[in-house]
């Protein structure tokens, strides 16, 4: 867009204010542009385009504004306002896109390259704060992989996809003053995450550096983190595959696209048989947004849309759909075909989130700013996510809004204290062009401070106005326990053991399943058919990075995509296979933020890479992290990561107390204790073998070599000793396995030993009440009637104990006082 466009567009914008759409009357999205502004005609847009859907409904304020911006541009359409390009041309595509100044036409607006002269006229502050945020720098997964490696760059955050630093003034970050000065907080308490700067992630190995790898085969790590990892983030298009179609920048989550990846709208210039187009001409996000696909109108972000980036990993996304990846294609297509991949997985179906149940999004608990980013750096989940659950549900003794600042995000070792956070009616001027919703009561703030602007108190409910339409009232916890309809596992675990919700999180109890993808075998294949005359040909792959970075080329800002750039292959070609996958019930841990929470199988890697020539540098190979950290002692620590995580996978039903506290595998021992494999260290020869384990044949080969630095189970983090046996976490300072004296407190195992190693004749007493119980038929036999037993055995022995300590002595001094009375009265 020219200057004096760019003014004019800015000039109006700052008339207008681009307020919220809040207007009720509005068409079906997909009303035809030409249909809704007649006018349009003339635009020589509407020249091929003329069947078009509108990019929003006809009645909302947002489509006024284009058309009036553009029809000031010389646009009746008011394409240009986003396109760009020359409207007055009708017959001439390439004139019409721009002729020979590829900076005049943007066939993705959303990109960010682009997106300062599109969205940016709007929405100036979404725009500049995007290149900060942890979907662009993507620096918790670089230092992830980096660790993996050995600890490249130890706990510090060093790299991002591109160079970035924090503004100069701690005010320009978006938010209260109250959130500024807890996140300058957060800085100072962890400055390897919230850092000042990051440098650009360094080059991979190029074709003529590959014999470098002999004396350095960590370097290996960047071609691993270019090809595999980076190609998520909003800089660039993706891989556009099953699943993963998406735009760039905004349009990553602001246009739809089916999992197909074709176009379904009724545009004739669009190819309705190539994938990669978004599936209709629309924008999707708040409330009044509606989007209509057909004859079915929805709003809000899809999860579906999310789940393009968060399917790996942590996996959030799909888990919170209730999707668990499978090895194997099972049950067959109905053309009796394998199951199709979507996301490069196969899945099996497992319980649903509650709030996905409840019709709830992806954006209906993340705020803004933790999808947007806050314009500073945060390079970990934790520290991008300004959201707890008792934000919304509270606890059963104190109502949301009563709750400090920080309960439940303190990163220290003890429970947030304070005044109340209160409530207010007032939004963040960053968020008033979404949905303003009726305050109620009062907005409530996040753990952070910032307004929820889609929940608000209504008496001791909650109301959350989701953007796909619905209203829920939620009571919170206080109302329920306080009207009698908390259950009695809900009261014990939340109100009569205090330290729970003093010390853990949430979802530590209610989450319903964990996916737990046990050991990753990475390899990295360097071969080069010139080096290995065995090979027909060399292994290379796509680098994500670099494709983002040339964009950074005038040339190629206005790209729509990365599938053009085919020389961008580096060499080394990734495989990754899984020593074994489960979804019960995870064990637990600490972290960063100081609480117990489930942990994951984060990166795992025993590392394999092949050479130039085709022979391995590494085989199996599980590096170790720098000296003295994780408790590793001089040599360091396996750098094999069990990670904290939020599985998105809550249920009402809580998981049971034993799960917990007489489960060797909840208290970091392991799978059955870690016993259940034989060590992985150990090379294991399959054939036929005399009774002491001698090889008969000598034509044999091992069936599975050893991962020499890996003594346990790829599920024990900890030894009875309490050693440390792999790293738990690496991004914050408190993430921890559970130390000794919390799996003292913790564990109940044996209890049942407390009663029956008395039961039945041990004990003369016990053997006289066992007979009684056995002759009368009272003997207990289901684990209610055990229950029932024990609860009276406690209460008798509680008033016994208490008549003992208390009762006894008044009794023996009242008697004393009578007979000293009596006496006397003699």
């Amino acid at each position: 867009m020219h200057a004096a466009a760019r003014f004019i567009t800015l000039a109006f914008v700052t008339t207008l204010l681009c307020v919220a759409v809040n207007g009720d009357a509005h068409v079906d999205a997909a009303e035809r542009m030409i249909d809704a502004f007649p006018e349009s005609a003339s635009s020589g847009c509407m020249a091929c385009h003329g069947e078009i859907e509108l990019i929003r409904e006809s009645g909302s304020e947002m489509m006024q504004q284009i058309i009036a911006l553009g029809t000031e541009l010389g646009d009746t359409a008011g394409c240009v306002v986003c396109h760009g390009g020359d409207p007055t041309e009708k017959e001439d595509k390439h004139i019409a896109h721009g002729g020979d100044d590829p900076d005049s036409f943007y066939l993705d607006p959303g990109s960010p390259w682009v997106n300062d002269q599109t969205c940016g006229t709007c929405h100036p502050k979404h725009v500049e704060v995007q290149w900060k945020s942890l979907m662009m720098t993507e620096a918790g997964k670089i230092q992830g992989v980096c660790w993996a490696f050995g600890g490249l760059t130890g706990y510090e955050h060093k790299f991002g996809n591109y160079a970035v630093e924090n503004p100069e003034n701690p005010d320009d970050r978006l938010g209260t003053d109250a959130y500024k000065a807890y996140m300058q907080r957060l800085k100072k308490m962890e400055p390897q995450v919230f850092v000042d700067r990051h440098e650009a992630l360094p080059d991979a190995l190029g074709f003529d550096e590959l014999d470098r790898l002999d004396d350095d085969p960590t370097l290996a790590a960047f071609t691993y983190i270019r090809q595999e990892c980076q190609r998520c983030h909003h800089a660039v298009k993706g891989r556009q595959t099953r699943g993963d179609y998406r735009g760039m920048g905004c349009s990553s989550c602001h246009v739809p696209y089916g999992n197909e990846g074709f176009y379904e709208g009724d545009d004739k210039t669009i190819d309705r048989e190539a994938p990669g187009h978004m599936l209709v001409h629309s924008i999707q996000g708040t409330r009044e947004a509606k989007v209509t696909v057909h004859d079915k109108t929805y709003s809000g972000i899809p999860v579906e849309t999310c789940t393009t980036c968060h399917d790996r990993g942590k996996r959030i996304g799909v888990s919170f759909q209730g999707l668990m990846e499978t090895p194997y294609e099972s049950p067959f297509a109905a053309d009796g075909s394998g199951q199709p991949k979507l996301h490069s997985k196969h899945y099996i179906a497992m319980e649903q989130d509650i709030h996905y149940q409840k019709g709830m999004t992806c954006q209906d608990c993340h705020t803004s700013i933790d999808v947007h980013g806050d314009g500073f750096l945060a390079a970990a989940n934790l520290g991008a996510v300004q959201i707890e659950c008792s934000d919304c549900h509270g606890t059963p003794d104190i109502y949301p809004w009563d709750l400090p600042l920080g309960f439940m995000d303190e990163f220290e070792d003890e429970a947030a204290t304070g005044e109340p956070r209160g409530l207010t009616t007032q939004l963040e001027s960053h968020t008033l062009q979404g949905t303003i919703y009726p305050p109620g009561d009062g907005y409530l703030l996040t753990v952070r401070g910032n307004p929820y602007g889609n929940v608000v108190r209504d008496g001791e409910d909650i109301i959350v106005h989701t953007a796909n339409g619905k209203d829920l009232r939620t009571p919170t916890l206080k109302k329920i326990k306080d009207e009698g309809k908390l259950s009695q596992n809900g009261l014990v675990a939340m109100s009569g053991v205090a330290s729970h919700l003093q010390e853990m999180e949430c979802y530590s109890c209610h989450a319903s399943w964990t996916p737990q993808c046990y050991g990753c075998h990475v390899k990295i294949d360097f071969s080069q058919k010139d080096k290995c005359p065995e090979c027909n040909e060399s292994k290379e792959n796509f680098d994500w990075v670099a494709a983002g970075r040339r964009h950074m080329d005038p040339d190629h800002r206005t790209d729509r995509g990365e599938s053009d750039y085919t020389d961008l292959m580096i060499p080394g070609k990734i495989t990754e296979q899984r020593s074994y996958l489960r979804w019960e019930q995870p064990m637990l841990g600490v972290n960063g933020e100081g609480r117990v929470t489930p942990l994951a199988p984060g990166c795992q890697p025993s590392v394999t890479i092949i050479g130039a020539d085709g022979k391995p540098i590494l085989t199996n190979h599980i590096f170790k992290t720098p000296e003295g950290t994780e408790g590793g002692g001089e040599g360091g620590q396996l750098a094999i990561d069990m990670s904290p995580t939020q599985p998105h996978t809550m249920t009402k039903n809580a998981r049971s107390c034993e799960s917990c506290h007489t489960s060797e595998k909840a208290l970091g021992f392991g799978i059955d204790g870690g016993r259940s494999t034989r060590p992985p260290n150990q090379r294991l020869t399959v054939d036929i073998e005399t009774i002491d384990g001698e090889i008969l044949p000598q034509r044999t080969q091992p069936q599975l070599e050893p991962i020499e630095n890996l003594a346990n189970d790829w599920s024990r983090i900890v030894d009875e000793e309490g050693n440390q046996l792999q790293t738990i976490g690496h991004h914050f300072k408190l993430s921890r396995p559970l130390n000794n004296d919390e799996r003292a407190r913790m564990s109940r195992h044996g209890a049942c030993l407390s009663c029956h190693q008395e039961i039945p004749t041990q004990s003369l007493a016990v053997s006289l009440l066992h007979h009684v119980a056995q002759y009368t038929g009272q003997m207990p036999v289901t684990a209610a009637q055990h229950n029932s037993l024990i609860h009276k055995i406690v209460l008798m022995s509680a008033w016994t104990q208490a008549f003992g300590f208390i009762g006894l002595p008044l009794a023996c001094a009242g008697a004393a006082l009578w007979f000293r009375r009596r006496r006397r009265a003699v």
